[in-house]
């Protein structure tokens, strides 16, 4: 890892070296600042150089986060700025004038107003690109996609470049999984298949941006060995009264919607806003599932084939309300309620038929398994924020309290038949799952402008998890129910996260830095009770880790049209707080889910270089190291699958990707991705010894046509190679969309969609590495769907609003399974 570093560095330097002297020939600069007419900082306005001969742009510039931008080494000549951003006039300066006279010259402080303070006026001047390239981060701008309207987080993330969802539910980015998922800057407090109904829950009307972070700087939680892919959700820059309304209808085998509202509004010194989604969903998937057993010396001894179908209904409600106290123009106070509650039911109907040696049926069973329950969310945050000065030091605080509840009743039908039919045996199983997860977390951010330019950030946060999960199961005979203690636990667990960190950074002339540092402090205690066949069972962990953080930004011409961007990052995963408990989970009659308590916390390095051309290419060459990676296993014992996670040793990823935007007139732009990454796993296994490589191929391609009287089309497609990882070797697949929007009014934007028009976004793959046995599956779902959606808005909207994007939560939401 020492030498790739050293590499990486040698060729930086190298690419650096030549372009040092060229600063030396120009002549002036040219500096200022931006705000809103708020007074808040224009972070991210674009700043646009251009000769006043010919109205030519030579140079662009973004506004950094203190509204700062900057053109160092500009020939001589008259220029002209203009200044956009998105919602705001466009700003146009009077004539500079650049000599040998007159080499550096700063503007005066530029105020933006908002387009109109009546919608009944508003006119769209520019649109965001669908991604935008940061120092430390990539941004997914939601809305620059037709296609996304009326879907859910989890259709977004699914087309953000380089990340990919498996059929579990489990997310990767870029090739490696262990991705934290955030929303505004807090962690989702959910994993797997309960993540993913979560962000089924959560409508793309209420999303602003993704941000994919491979390697985030040190004021997030080190959690996620693939780095945070952090959901930022839409808040309302009005002031007045403001009201959204998105209404969704989706329309597959089955019919389901998502439908949300939002207001703001703000008067003097409050300002108080909210959301409302509702979501029906009501989805299925078709799986078929083979596995081939075999004996010691080789030869086939049998087959096990099964159908399921399994339908996945319910609706579910996300409320949102908030408030923001502006006690004066340095200091702020804020509350936020959120709340969500979804009812769940699952049907699963599954037929099974077992073959003998020769290929004949032998016997066949037919389960039912239906799962129906509650999954209730609260949470409260409370944040203060306070300037000591204007444009000087600065100091924010959260505190928040979460709260999970989750009470599942399940049961399981079995009955077996034999070969002519005949019932042979049938047997009842049910269960009451209820979880309770509460979550403490306290953090305070300080920042402070430095001398020389240099910024200074640090903060500490502490965590407290306290959960509490049931797992009550009985065997049902004649009416009458025995507990089953061989599946019947309870485990408690509670968790302490203590971090502190500090980060720097600082633009130069045409070089910037950014270095942080973390410490995390864990202790952990599991605890699972015993029963009258089971005994008691603990376990104590305490452990503390360095986290390290290198972004480097160099702009190889003055212009900024050659960047080249390197970052470097340690991470850890902690397992997730259920997969500790030593718990068994009937999933079918052959295949149960159990917990490991010996499961270890994993840590990786990553390292990116990056060239950006004119932002609108980005190559980047990735390599990361994993050690102890938690991921899914498969065992088989006595024909039975037991599915549970464990540490593969060393998880090793190269990677090659791609992003590339044109927009070759002014009807027409594109945007493309793909991505090359070599995946190698080794570590001591069921069978022996695990060792598998593969090398995959993704891309990702968007095309846009803006249409005359308000109409666009847009077509989208992505494509997965073959690719395998530890156990798991997943099929080719690939999807394309096609969606079409209609601005009927100021008001009033109609979208239709088509997803998966070929029908080709299909999951199948095998899983290896089995004890004298092979195994292949084949998942089809409601991918194929047309969407239609109505977005309508009335209110004033003026800029000013703050933003709710730092709650004190950490890595901790992430890591639950209810």
């Amino acid at each position: 890892m020492k030498s790739l570093f050293v590499a990486i560095m040698l060729v930086a330097g190298l690419c650096f070296a030549p372009n040092l002297s060229s600063a030396q020939a120009m002549t002036g600069n040219i500096t200022g600042a931006i705000k809103e007419a708020s007074g808040k900082p224009a972070d991210g306005a674009t700043v646009t150089l251009s000769r006043l001969t010919d109205s030519v742009a030579v140079k662009y510039e973004l506004a950094s986060a203190d509204g700062i931008y900057k053109f160092e080494g500009i020939k001589i000549g008259q220029y002209r700025l203009i200044i956009t951003m998105m919602g705001m006039l466009t700003f146009k300066s009077e004539p500079i004038v650049v000599d040998e006279e007159h080499p550096l010259i700063e503007i005066p402080l530029v105020i933006l107003h908002s387009v109109n303070k009546s919608l009944n006026e508003v006119v769209v001047t520019a649109q965001h690109s669908f991604l935008q390239q940061k120092i430390d981060r990539t941004v997914v701008n939601v809305d620059a996609l037709i296609s996304n309207s009326g879907t859910t987080a989890l259709d977004v993330l699914e087309k953000s470049p380089g990340v990919r969802i498996d059929q579990g539910g489990a997310i990767s980015l870029r090739g490696k999984t262990g991705v934290a998922v955030f929303i505004d800057d807090k962690p989702a407090y959910l994993s797997g298949s309960d993540l993913e109904n979560y962000l089924r829950s959560l409508p793309s009307s209420s999303l602003e941006q993704i941000e994919l972070m491979t390697n985030p700087p040190a004021k997030y939680d080190a959690a996620g060995n693939a780095g945070i892919i952090n959901i930022k959700t839409k808040k309302k820059k009005v002031a007045g009264f403001n009201l959204g309304l998105n209404l969704g209808y989706r329309q597959s085998r089955y019919s389901s919607t998502n439908n949300s509202i939002d207001f703001n509004f703000r008067k003097n010194k409050i300002n108080i806003f909210g959301n409302l989604a509702y979501t029906l969903r009501n989805s299925y998937n078709d799986v078929d599932i083979n596995r081939r057993y075999f004996y010691d010396a080789g030869n086939y001894s049998g087959e096990f084939a099964q159908n399921s179908y399994i339908r996945r209904q319910g609706d579910g409600y996300k409320a949102t309300l908030g408030m923001d106290l502006y006690a004066s123009e340095q200091t702020t106070f804020g509350v936020l309620f959120i709340g969500l509650i979804r009812s769940p039911k699952n049907g699963n109907n599954s037929m099974g038929k077992l073959y003998n040696a020769i290929g004949l049926a032998d016997s066949s069973i037919l389960s039912q398994n239906n799962e129906q329950g509650k999954f209730k969310n609260g949470a409260i945050n409370l944040n203060y924020k306070h300037s000591f000065r204007k444009n000087g030091p600065e100091l924010s605080a959260n505190l928040d309290y979460l709260k999970y509840n989750t009470n599942n009743d399940q049961t399981f039908i079995n009955q077996n038949y034999s070969a002519a039919g005949d019932l042979i045996a049938k047997d009842q199983l049910s269960g009451q799952l209820p979880t309770i997860i509460r979550i403490y977390a306290a953090k305070a951010d300080y920042s402070q402008l430095l001398k020389k330019g240099w910024k200074l950030e640090a903060g500490a946060k502490s965590s407290f998890t306290n959960t509490n999960n049931q797992a009550n199961y009985f065997n049902v005979n004649g009416g009458n129910a025995t507990p089953d203690y061989n599946k019947t636990n309870h485990f408690l667990y509670k968790e302490v996260i203590s971090a502190g960190y500090v980060n720097l950074n600082k633009d130069f002339k045409r070089f910037s830095i950014q270095a942080g540092l973390r410490l995390e402090n864990t202790d952990s205690r599991g605890h699972q009770l015993g029963n009258p066949e089971k005994q008691d069972s603990a376990f104590n962990r305490n452990y503390t880790g360095l986290f390290p953080t290198m972004f480097l930004l160099y702009k190889l011409d003055t212009l900024g049209g050659h960047q080249l961007k390197f970052n470097y990052g340690r991470r850890i995963d902690r397992p997730y707080y259920q997969d500790l408990n030593p718990f068994i989970s009937p999933l079918d009659k052959y295949t149960y889910y159990v917990g490991n308590p010996y499961l270890q916390p994993s840590y990786s390095g990553n390292f990116e270089l990056s060239y950006i051309y004119k932002n609108r290419f980005t190559a980047t060459i990735s390599y990361s190291d994993t050690r102890d990676r938690v991921n899914e296993t498969i065992e088989i014992i006595n024909g039975y699958y037991y599915d549970r996670p464990g540490n593969i040793g060393s998880t090793k990823v190269y990677g090659v990707n791609v992003d590339a935007g044109f927009q070759p007139a002014n009807w027409l732009s594109m945007q493309f991705s793909a991505d090359v990454s070599h995946i190698s796993s080794r570590s001591d296994f069921y069978t022996g010894r695990l060792d598998t490589r593969s090398t995959n191929y993704s891309g990702q391609g968007i095309v846009q046509f803006k249409l005359k009287k308000g109409w666009n089309l847009q077509m989208d497609g992505n494509y997965q190679s073959r690719q395998t990882n530890a156990q798991f070797t997943l099929a080719s697949r690939g999807r394309l969309n096609i969606a079409t929007a209609k601005t009927i009014s100021p008001h009033a934007t109609l979208r239709l969609s088509f997803m998966d028009v070929l029908n080709t976004g299909v999951n199948r793959g095998e899983i290896g590495n089995l004890d004298r046995t092979t195994a292949s599956f084949r998942t089809l779902s409601d991918t194929r769907a047309v969407l239609l959606t109505l977005s309508l808005r009335f209110g004033n909207t003026v800029a000013g609003q703050r933003k709710h994007n730092q709650t004190g939560a950490g890595d901790e939401q992430g890591r639950v399974k209810n």
